[in-house]
């Protein structure tokens, strides 16, 4: 009797717990018409009526150090978008992918039927595994790209574990010592494999057409972030909601800061750390090392990037 009630469940709910193999049926996109006032992020012990929780109809697949957090953030002024407080890792991760999907499922936000889930985990672009696993889930998914020039995202990466470890009281190594050994760049170097956007991109396009993967420009979001809301607005099928007003430069941090329903926040005070100075010798080589990998992504992707 048990196992009868339970199947009753899930047929009576099945977009909080659908079989994966029913998955790519529960995500498909639909025309979204809710009220703008309808607030995407919803909280607390009982859900809201009418809300479930279901797989993201796209994902922010990366890039670490790119502005995943500020491109989430952004797209959170949208009212018809949710989306999950925190990076899953699901995809990219052995032991939370074994974990299952009804796993992966809890830990997205509730949402309104007409609203869409978006979830973001940076490691997912540099996966060897994520593009494959992602695309058995849902191969319509459409996935959120937001890169920077490749250099400086690697010092960016050098800043954050620096200052990680030394809130960890861990001995810390300055960049130049990390970048080069014996004399020529170090390529092993992690963050440095990282920026190799084209060897990443190979493998997603392996499993996804170019047109289903929107690339944003991390550089100019920073600078100017509303164009770049309003392509993923239409990326997404968005009606468009997020206008200038949304957005005000803080002078103190430096960056652009969000006012939405009344409220303004900034991202979080890690981000936008100071870079450190870089040997100018050092950054010539690993800008010079780049530089045909940029090229190779630039062909992949069929447009250009004001990188150094």
């Amino acid at each position: 009797m048990a196992r009868f009630l339970a199947s009753v469940f899930f047929l009576v709910l099945p977009s909080y717990a659908a079989p994966p193999e029913l998955l790519q049926a529960a995500v498909s996109l639909h025309p979204l018409d809710l009220d703008a006032g309808i607030s995407a992020n919803v909280s607390g012990d009982l859900p809201p009526p009418g809300t479930s929780k279901r797989a993201p109809h796209s994902i922010i697949i990366g890039v670490r150090k790119g502005g995943t957090r500020a491109l989430l953030e952004m797209l959170d002024i949208h009212p018809e978008v949710a989306v999950a407080a925190t990076e899953v890792h699901f995809f990219d991760w052995d032991e939370n992918y074994a974990k299952g999907f009804e796993w992966y499922r809890d830990l997205m936000p509730y949402s309104y039927p007409r609203q869409i889930t978006v979830e973001k985990t940076p490691g997912y672009f540099t996966s060897p595994l994520a593009p494959e696993r992602i695309r058995a889930m849902n191969s319509s998914i459409k996935l959120l790209l937001i890169l920077r020039d490749p250099a400086e995202r690697v010092v960016s990466d050098y800043t954050q574990v620096y200052f990680n470890r030394l809130e960890s009281h861990k001995p810390v190594q300055a960049i130049e010592n990390l970048l080069v050994r014996n004399g020529a760049l170090n390529t092993r170097y992690k963050a440095i494999h990282r920026s190799l956007y084209d060897v990443h991109m190979r493998n997603w396009l392996r499993h996804f057409p170019l047109e289903q993967i929107h690339i944003v420009d991390g550089d100019t979001l920073i600078h100017d972030p509303l164009p770049e809301l309003q392509k993923v607005e239409r990326f997404l099928n968005l009606p468009p909601r997020i206008v200038s007003s949304n957005f005000y430069f803080n002078q103190t941090k430096g960056f652009y800061c969000i006012r939405s329903d009344g409220r303004e926040r900034c991202l979080h005070e890690s981000k936008g750390r100071p870079h450190p100075a870089v040997n100018s010798t050092v950054l010539q080589k690993l800008r010079s090392y780049l530089r045909e990998h940029n090229h190779s992504f630039y062909r992949l992707v069929k447009r250009t990037f004001d990188w150094q």
